[in-house]
This record gives C-alpha cells, sequence and structure tokens, in this order.
C-alpha cells in the first residue's frame, strides 16, 4: 500500500470493514478519521488502533448517516478542522432490516443509510475534497446490485417492500453513484477520482442485521472472508496508483466471494447512463444539496 503520510481520510463505519480500513491505513501513516453514529464503539475503535499503532492520527467524530442534519453537523466539523480531504471511503451501511423502516427524513432505511447519506455527505465535503490533488471518493457497493433495479416508481419502496429488494436497490445505487460521480468530476473538472468496489462475502455485523438466509447468505456461507480480507478492495481503490477512476474493483475468485481485488464488471444495469443521471439528480433535490 505505501505510506499515507499527511493524507487524510475519512471512513464512515467503525466496526467491520471500515475498522479494518482505519487499522491499515493508520498502520500506513494516514490522518485517519472514522466516523458512525456509536461514540463509545467509536473511542473502542480508536483505543484499539492506537495500541497496535501507537504513535497513530486517528480520532472519531459522530456522524447518523440516516439523519441529513447529523451528515451536515459533521460536514461543519470537518470542514473546520481540515483544509482538505484526501480520501472518502463511503463504507457505512445497513443490510435487509427485516422490516420496513425510515430514516429521520422519511427515506427507506437502507437506501437512506446506504446510499443517500453517502450521497449527501460526498456533496458537503465535495469543497474540501477538490481542495487535494486528485482526491479519491470510494463507495463500497456489494455483489447484491447484480440483481438491483432502481424503482423509480417507488423508491422509497412504500407499496411492496421486500428487505433483500431494497438491499440490492441502495448497492446498486451506491455503483450508479460512484460512475456518474467520476463523470461529473471529468465533465466538471472537480479532480476526483471516484472507484466503485465491493468486498465479496465477508462475516461483518452486516449479516446479523438481516431477515435471516437469504440468495447471498446460502451461496457465500461456506466461503465467507473476514473482515480484514473483504477490506482489500477498498483499500487498493483508496491507495493504489494503478487504480482507474469510474472503475469497479472486487474480488475474483469463486463467483467474485473471495480473492484478492481485481478490476470486474459491473452489472448492465449499473452502466445505464440515462438512469444514473435520472438518479442523480433526483438525489440532490431529496437531499437539497448541490454538487458545486
Amino acid at each position: 500500500m505505501g505510506s499515507q503520510v499527511e493524507k487524510n481520510i475519512l471512513i464512515t463505519g467503525t466496526g467491520g470493514l471500515g475498522y479494518e480500513s482505519a487499522i491499515s491505513l493508520a498502520g500506513a501513516e494516514a490522518n485517519v478519521i472514522i466516523a458512525g453514529r456509536n461514540a463509545n464503539k467509536g473511542a473502542i475503535a480508536v483505543q484499539n488502533i492506537k495500541k497496535k499503532y501507537p504513535r497513530a492520527k486517528i480520532e472519531f467524530q459522530k456522524i447518523d448517516l440516516a439523519d441529513l442534519s447529523s451528515i451536515e453537523k459533521f460536514a461543519k466539523v470537518i470542514k473546520s478542522k481540515y483544509d482538505k480531504v484526501d480520501v472518502l471511503i463511503n463504507n457505512a451501511g445497513v443490510m435487509a432490516t427485516p422490516d420496513r423502516r425510515i430514516t429521520k427524513d422519511n427515506f427507506e432505511l437502507q437506501l437512506g443509510t446506504n446510499y443517500l447519506g453517502h450521497f449527501a455527505l460526498t456533496a458537503q465535503l465535495l469543497p474540501l475534497l477538490r481542495n487535494s490533488k486528485n482526491a479519491r471518493v470510494v463507495t463500497v457497493s456489494s455483489m447484491a446490485h447484480r440483481s438491483g433495479e432502481i424503482h423509480f416508481d417507488d423508491l422509497q419502496l412504500e407499496h411492496n417492500y421486500n428487505p433483500n429488494v431494497a438491499y440490492s436497490q441502495s448497492k446498486l445505487a451506491c455503483l450508479m453513484f460512484a460512475l456518474e460521480l467520476h463523470k461529473r468530476s471529468v465533465a466538471s473538472n472537480w479532480g476526483i477520482i471516484s472507484i466503485g468496489v465491493h468486498p465479496g462475502g465477508v462475516a461483518t455485523d452486516l449479516m446479523d442485521n438481516g431477515p435471516g438466509k437469504n440468495f447471498y447468505t446460502r451461496l457465500i456461507s461456506h466461503t465467507l472472508q473476514m473482515p480484514s480480507q473483504g477490506v482489500r478492495a477498498s483499500l487498493l481503490a483508496a491507495t493504489s496508483p494503478k487504480v482507474k477512476s469510474g472503475s469497479f474493483y472486487g474480488p475474483t475468485k469463486l463467483m467474485e466471494i473471495y480473492g484478492y481485488p481485481k478490476l470486474v464488471k459491473p452489472a448492465k444495469q449499473a452502466l445505464d447512463a440515462n438512469v444514473s443521471a435520472k438518479l442523480w439528480e433526483l438525489s440532490c433535490q431529496l437531499v437539497n444539496v448541490d454538487f458545486k
């Protein structure tokens, strides 16, 4: 990975993949900010990382991605403390909640947390990203995006909620965001590298929050990676000089369930330019942000 000294790297999520990302990047001498809604969990994560790397530059900041006011407050704190963000890893998420739940702003919880929350956060931090030379935004999608569809006629799934449909939609939206951010960065000369990743099959807390066995958990139950393995695509995207903006990275063994990360092909629906543009504009309206 190489030294990440003097880089400000912000990661959402204090457990699982977020925690493992923070360990590796703090060990590589980056200045790491881990963000999550549970202050106690964040403090423990920071403490544990400092035990491993006593000289680590790492801090916790509170954010609730299911609350737009919390995202705005968090962004103000980051802007007051830092003049640039070199890497933003949009990682935190919820998975397949059995019953339909909503965020503080009345979004379906998975879409609101996994996608719209990160969309709003990236917009809020855009000035700091643009202040960095070749800043990177890494957005974590999932294998589940392959069965996803953007339901414009019922985006919040108010009329026909299914936990796996909701999760797949949110993770397809995440990948479409990564690819569309790349296009708009090039068109507007923002200088931001935007990359989508997926971890493959990983044994994290997300599995415990789901509605039991589904297609993906049955498929990967015997091949699950540890979080320290599943985080490799995110670390590659965040640090490697060889990765390409507007690309998608994930494991390459056994239907992309495990293995070292490489360039992988998104599902066909993730490459629909018309849907991506429509989703972008609608998202700007929903979370009341403007990328500029």
